[in-house]
């Protein structure tokens, strides 16, 4: 009999797939034709991804106390509500003020409904299985990421430049209306509302949990370290998510259909970053795989910023794909780990706070370089430079 955790996780991953795969990492694509409709300046179209992240900043604080006024079900709904509503509204929009306030408004949904749903895996899994778990979560990212480099130039194609980015705003806001009922329907706020123990758990002759098997080892210094590694990848993955099409289409003059299956690529690649490398850290230790991770990173931005053929593009992309979503899932284990899980939601919520500063600075200090140097390469070398200092601080961390 399937243990009902991996119905959790089932919804999880659609979760991600809506909150972040199609509010977030969908913008990547629909950015050039969205830039070019309403005539943006790349400092303006590094803002609206900025607008985004800022919202997510301002829910992420508060979303340990919503989970436990609301539960994690209702929050997680009404969050995915909110940003498919505000997403349909953007497809309507002309004026880039209301498309930054919308946009904003999303990235709160994002934030009200991924850090949530990272904490429940904590509730339904033991630390021993919670890397696995979590990692089958994250991957929702490249279903949407996949999804998205194959619909949007078809939309494109079909409706035209003018309307094309409108309506993909529009399709993708449905489908997350659609996954906020099926999330409401699946999901359950802890293992005891169906009389179940976490997955992994062992217990004694009893039937009760082993002593000590669960501990609350966090620590001020600890959430500090793990925020500075979060804010590292915050800031540089979302340079790579926000300008890679971008830089593909406007500097090396790639068609955009070609661009979208670059972009499909990081999406099927990245299928595997959650289960393999969350799978990794259950088995090897969770510092030697972030430590993997971000030197597996550097090389794909490097790789970008020497501005090199079309084939050292692909490698890149695929690199890039290959640990795509693991360190979140890393992350969300080990704050599971470190805290236990009833205050991993609010602890999770702190790290990803210092995460979400990262993730606000990343996209308009990349589009101001940009917009002085008329090139991303800088941008992706930056990128490079701050992955190097987030593999040290990695093997810096101390032993769950």
């Amino acid at each position: 009999m399937i243990h009902y955790g991996w119905y959790i996780v089932l919804a999880g991953t659609f979760c991600v797939f809506a909150c972040l795969g199609l509010a977030r990492f969908a913008l990547g694509m629909i950015l050039p034709g969205m830039g070019q409709g309403l005539d943006l300046s790349y400092s303006q179209m590094g803002l609206v991804g900025t607008m985004n992240f800022v919202g997510y900043l301002a829910a992420v604080l508060f979303c340990g106390a919503l989970a436990d006024r609301l539960g994690y079900r209702l929050l997680i709904t009404l969050a995915l509500t909110l940003i498919g509503l505000t997403m349909i509204l953007i497809g309507f929009s002309n004026s880039l003020a209301i498309i930054l306030l919308l946009y904003m408004l999303c990235g709160m949904g994002s934030g009200a409904a991924n850090v949530p749903v990272m904490g429940l895996i904590s509730h339904w899994f033991h630390r021993r299985q919670r890397g696995r778990a979590t990692g089958f979560v994250v991957i929702g990212s490249g279903f949407a990421i996949l999804l998205s480099g194959w619909l949007i130039p078809q939309i494109n194609r079909l409706a035209g430049p003018e309307l094309g980015w409108r309506l993909s705003w529009q399709v993708l806001g449905l489908l997350v209306l659609a996954i906020a009922l099926l999330c409401l329907a699946i999901m359950r706020n802890s293992p005891q509302e169906k009389g179940l123990r976490p997955y992994g758990e062992q217990t004694g002759a009893d039937g009760l949990p082993r002593p000590g098997d669960e501990s609350n080892r966090i620590t001020p210094k600890i959430i500090a370290h793990l925020g500075a590694i979060y804010f590292l990848f915050g800031y540089t993955y979302v340079i790579y998510t926000t300008f890679i099409v971008t830089t593909l289409i406007n500097e090396h003059g790639f068609a955009p259909t070609t661009a979208g299956y670059f972009w499909a690529v990081v999406g099927v690649l990245s299928l595997l970053s959650g289960p393999v490398f969350g799978t990794m850290s259950d088995r090897i230790g969770r510092k030697k795989t972030l430590a993997l991770v971000f030197a597996i990173q550097t090389t794909a931005y490097l790789l970008v910023a020497a501005g090199p053929p079309p084939a050292l593009l692909l490698l890149s992309v695929c690199l890039f794909g290959l640990v795509a979503w693991s360190i979140p899932s890393i992350i969300a284990a080990m704050v599971g780990d470190y805290a236990g899980p009833q205050q991993a939601a609010r602890i999770f919520g702190l790290v990803t706070f210092i995460f979400a500063i990262g993730q606000i600075a990343g996209p308009a200090m990349a589009g101001i370089m940009a917009e002085k140097t008329g090139s991303f390469g800088g941008s992706f070398l930056m990128a490079g430079l701050c992955t190097i200092l987030g593999l040290l601080l990695a093997l810096r961390l101390k032993p769950v």
